[in-house]
């Protein structure tokens, strides 16, 4: 087992890596100090493999726990869903000390995170993670939200969980595009922080795609170290906390519209990459050699570099509804080579363009 500590003083929390974590989630809780009533919310598809399992070692640990299943999908990232799950916590009669735990990928935990960080003002929030793409991003980092219309994670808070398990075995149960999508995020990882990584990455694709135990271990918990290390430092995204944004602002304007349904947020990040990479090729910050580096690798682990569905005249309006444009300028992550991104609000509405056309399928 693997422990990663997430430090932020009195928000401090841990992160434990591992198979069959039942008993390290029960002794938690019964010295954790919670009020009785508890939920555990998890999604149509999650929860049918793993819900009762989950819900049977809290309620051992001494928690009267509800299991509430939300459809599967980004559609459930809503406010509309999210007024139901405060209906079954009140129905429930949480209290302030009543926990709620996420079970599930980034939909759920960024939803279920919402509500707790939102009901009677704030009760506790365990995460549960269980798709690669959740272990390595949204399970990591204090960040909850739902989407509307006009934008991806707009409502949203920072707030942070009380622990996060991270058991390998749900990775078991993953389909094949599941895996590529967490690996498009954990590429991410070595581009902005660590080109030992990258470097590991490449070496490695094979053992990735394939999730063998060691590997996939490793690449987890790097991930979540680096994302700790920022986090610690930014916790809010004041500064340094938005080089995680590398590949984002494209890839949220490419998910806004295809409708969260065409592709999932890693090949949707994965295309930003290179988007972002493009960008920074073209403002001489980037050498060709980084940026074919990146694309060779997003290319071996099975991802798309093309969007398809998506005009540059409708992303490009796209992004100034982006939670990370600040009075009407983008803050672009960009590349200086792999391990070394900067972040700035001066690139010219033509490169930007330009960057969107050669990421874009031509119908």
């Amino acid at each position: 087992m693997r422990d990663v500590h997430v430090e932020l003083g009195k928000d401090s929390y841990e992160i434990l890596i591992g198979r069959n974590l039942g008993a390290e989630l029960q002794n938690f809780i019964r010295e954790t100090g919670f009020s009785e009533k508890a939920l555990l919310i998890s999604d149509t598809n999650v929860g049918k493999l793993y819900g009762e399992n989950v819900l049977r070692s809290i309620r051992e640990a001494g928690l009267s726990a509800e299991l509430i299943m939300v459809p599967a999908g980004e559609s459930s990232k809503s406010l509309q869903q999210a007024e139901q799950l405060y209906t079954a916590a009140i129905e429930h009669c949480l209290d302030r000390k009543s926990p709620i735990f996420a079970l599930g990928g980034g939909v759920v935990g960024d939803l279920a995170g919402f509500i707790a960080a939102t009901y009677m003002r704030g009760v506790p929030f365990v995460q549960i993670p269980t798709s690669l793409l959740a272990q390595v991003d949204s399970g990591v980092g204090g960040k909850v939200a739902v989407n509307h219309r006009l934008g991806k994670n707009l409502i949203g808070a920072f707030y942070q969980p009380k622990r996060v398990f991270m058991d390998m075995g749900t990775l078991d149960t993953l389909p094949v595009r599941e895996i590529h999508t967490g690996l498009g995020e954990i590429v991410k990882y070595g581009v902005i922080y660590d080109a030992d990584f990258f470097d590991f990455l490449e070496k490695n694709a094979d053992k990735a795609l394939s999730l063998e135990e060691m590997a996939v271990q490793h690449m987890v918990a790097r991930s979540c170290e680096i994302k700790a290390d920022v986090v610690s430092k930014d916790e809010k995204e004041g500064g340094l906390r938005r080089i995680l944004n590398f590949g984002h602002t494209i890839a949220h304007a490419i998910e806004k519209e295809t409708g969260y349904v065409r592709y999932n947020h890693g090949e949707a990040v994965a295309i930003g990459m290179i988007g972002a990479a493009y960008i920074s090729r073209e403002m001489g910050a980037a050498r060709d050699e980084e940026v074919e580096r990146l694309e060779r690798l997003i290319k071996r682990m099975g991802l798309p570099m093309r969007a398809g569905g998506c005009t540059t005249d409708h992303m490009y309006r796209d992004i100034f509804h982006d939670k990370k444009t600040v009075g009407g300028r983008v803050n672009w992550v960009l590349m200086k080579e792999i391990g070394n991104v900067f972040v700035t609000d001066d690139v010219p509405e033509a490169v930007v363009r330009h960057a969107m056309d050669m990421v874009t399928e031509k119908a």
